[in-house]
């Protein structure tokens, strides 16, 4: 599992006054335990919807935070929060249970703060307090123009595993990439353990997501 984050303190705004959430998924087990780790961060006002058709109406009455499944009964989570995005709404979180690298980067590319792997229907992770990335987690911040390719945090990648990184994005097994570079399987694996290390996070999607906001690979 992992849990991606642009900035982690601001994703649920923690401030006197009571927060806001809407939690859209389908699956009504997720959407509690969702709805749950909400509350446990100080989210007191949550409402749920399991489809893109319920969820709709709420849009013009924007909230802090909307965490959005990306696979809905009615379509894409991302298009739901693009939508909210656009209402004025601060935060958008999609959720997954596939390590999914297409939808990882189109939720970025779509400007969406945060994107969790879970792996599993009800293993949920999110920031236990306020101002602190969950455990595994892997911060990700922006680029600003001009700034070097390898943000403060990140050890600098080598060329070799820049292009074992561009392949995993591009959806390549290990066993592609190695021919595709000449490597063995092993050496592939040995490249994406070191990435793994370098960038914080130990999973295909969390690499490539880092590398896409950092500016390491496009």
């Amino acid at each position: 599992m992992s849990v991606l984050l642009e900035q982690p303190a601001s994703l649920v705004a923690y401030r006197p006054n009571k927060p806001t959430a809407m939690v859209v998924v389908a699956d009504p087990r997720v959407r509690s335990t969702v709805t749950r780790h909400l509350w446990a961060l100080g989210v007191r006002d949550v409402i749920e919807a399991s489809s893109i058709a319920e969820a709709r109406p709420r849009i013009g009455n924007p909230r802090d935070i909307c965490v959005a499944d990306v696979h809905l009964p009615d379509g894409s989570g991302l298009t739901l929060l693009s939508e909210t995005r656009a209402a004025g709404w601060p935060n958008g979180l999609a959720l997954s249970a596939a390590d999914d690298i297409g939808a990882v980067r189109n939720a970025l590319a779509g400007g969406v703060k945060g994107y969790v792997v879970t792996g599993t229907r009800t293993n949920i992770g999110l920031p236990s307090r306020p101002g602190a990335a969950p455990l595994g987690a892997a911060r990700m911040h922006r680029r600003p123009p001009g700034a070097p390719s390898h943000p403060g945090g990140y050890r600098e990648l080598s060329g070799r595993e820049v292009e074992v990184l561009r392949l995993v994005a591009e959806g390549q097994s290990n066993k592609a990439i190695g021919v595709s570079m000449g490597l063995s399987a092993l050496t592939v694996k040995s490249h994406l353990a070191r990435i793994a290390r370098k960038l914080g996070t130990g999973d295909r999607a969390g690499m490539v997501a880092v590398a896409l906001r950092t500016g390491i690979i496009h």
